[in-house]
């Protein structure tokens, strides 16, 4: 006897008939009936939506950006993999340069800071026993471009300063009220190691070093040279601190057969026109009092250039 029993889902003695499917799916027709044979039976083409046809247009467009982009910096790649060894740098120089100390329009605001109804105000701390000439002489020339409202003063630490430094400024002519100068230039003879310097006395750590401060004072005039130049620049300033100033004979000696060689390209260090450099340079010379050996001819010429000028002049006086 079965446990239970189930109904006959056909009846009688029929024999059960089920249709299967010819195919596993079934899909519509993409094209019609025609007597032409079909070229690509596995692929058919409708309209193009114009929709489809923006899309890939603007996608060949990316492309050929694309590939113009990558052929630009393979370019770029190969120039800098292979760069020229034999290109001589102190060879570039601008051929257009002016012959004098030519400055542009600069904003003070963005070098110093903008503080409303405050005079910007420059002070250096230097050491009377060894005046930086170089930034006596770049005063000069900052009191040539901008109305600068110059005074001098001695720590009381100090106990004496020679007569010609207290008046190396010398004498205000222009009396104005403050507020009508462009700049102020407030120089404190003081027992530094270094010489130093601070345009925002409570917010800033001070600059120390001559060739540091002329280096900064010097952008004041808003000179525009190009990268090589400026390098050069840097590396004369260096050279003049560290080999001239400090080195021994042999370095100071290697320092003037340099100035010699580039003098004989051009009447400043950096092309023809004057920079840090060669105030930094002639600073330091008159400082050291030179080699023990006569200087070169080139350089000896540009010495008197530089004393020919009147910056220079008004500090070489101060030695005597």
């Amino acid at each position: 006897m079965p446990m239970y029993q189930v109904k006959p889902y056909h009846g009688g003695s029929e024999s059960l008939q089920v249709e299967l499917p010819s195919c596993m799916y079934r899909l519509p027709k993409v094209h019609g009936r025609t007597s032409c044979p079909v070229r690509d039976v596995g692929h058919v083409q409708e309209s193009s939506d114009p929709s489809l046809q923006a899309l890939e247009s603007r996608q060949d467009d990316i492309l050929k950006r694309l590939y113009e982009l990558k052929a630009a910096v393979d370019g770029l790649s190969k120039m800098i993999q292979t760069p020229d060894a034999d290109l001589d740098v102190t060879n570039i120089i601008q051929a257009a340069e002016p012959t004098a100390l030519s400055t542009n329009a600069l904003d003070l605001n963005s070098v110093l800071g903008k503080d409303y109804g405050a005079l910007k105000d420059i002070v250096i701390n230097a050491n009377p026993a060894s005046p930086p000439l170089s930034l006596l002489v770049l005063h000069q020339l900052l009191c040539d471009h901008y109305r600068v409202l110059s005074t001098v003063h001695t720590h009381s630490a100090v106990k004496s300063v020679p007569e010609n430094l207290l008046r190396c400024f010398g004498e205000q002519t222009k009396k104005q009220p403050r507020h009508e100068y462009q700049l102020g230039f407030t120089l404190i003879w003081k027992n530094v190691p270094k010489t130093q310097m601070k345009f925002s006395v409570q917010t800033m750590c001070p600059i120390e070093g001559e060739g540091n401060i002329a280096r900064f004072l010097f952008s004041l005039f808003g000179q525009k040279h190009n990268a090589v130049n400026l390098t050069l620049i840097d590396s004369w300033v260096d050279i003049a601190i560290l080999q001239l100033k400090e080195g021994g004979s042999k370095e100071k000696a290697a320092v003037f057969r340099s100035m010699n060689s580039a003098l004989g390209k051009s009447p400043w260090l950096v092309g023809n026109e004057l920079t840090v450099a060669d105030v930094v340079l002639w600073s330091v010379l008159q400082q050291t009092g030179g080699c023990s050996e006569p200087a070169p001819a080139n350089v000896q010429k540009w010495m008197r250039a530089c004393e020919n000028l009147a910056p220079f002049n008004t500090a070489l006086r101060l030695l005597k």
